[in-house]
C-alpha cells in the first residue's frame, strides 16, 4: 500500500516494529495488555523543512531504525505511522 507513498514536508513514514509476545521469564503478553510500539523502520521521508526560505533536509533517512514518542504521529494502518521529524526522539544505531 505504501510503495508509492512520499510524505510531504518534514513528515516521515515509519513501519512499526512489533514488541515481543512474551517476557524474558516466558509469560505470554495478551494483545490487550501490550503497549503501542515505539520503535520502527523509516520507510519514506519528505523533502525537508523550510527554514528562513531555505529547504533543510531531514536528519533521518530511509532504512534508519528510530524511536518515537508513544502517542506521536498519525496511525496510517498496516503497522505504519506518519510522524513529523520533531516527534522522532532518536536514531537507534
Amino acid at each position: 500500500m505504501f510503495q508509492n507513498f512520499r510524505p510531504l514536508g518534514d513528515r516521515v513514514l515509519i513501519k512499526l516494529v512489533e514488541q515481543e509476545q512474551k517476557t524474558t521469564s516466558g509469560i505470554i503478553i495478551p494483545d490487550a495488555a501490550k503497549e503501542k510500539p515505539q520503535t520502527g523502520k523509516v520507510v519514506a521521508v519528505g523533502q525537508g523543512r523550510i527554514l528562513e526560505g531555505k529547504l533543510m533536509p531531514l536528519a533521518v533517512k530511509t532504512g534508519d531504525i528510530v524511536y518515537v514518542g508513544k502517542y506521536a504521529g498519525t496511525d496510517a494502518g498496516d503497522d505504519h505511522r506518519i510522524v513529523r521529524e520533531d516527534d522522532i526522539l532518536g536514531i537507534i544505531e
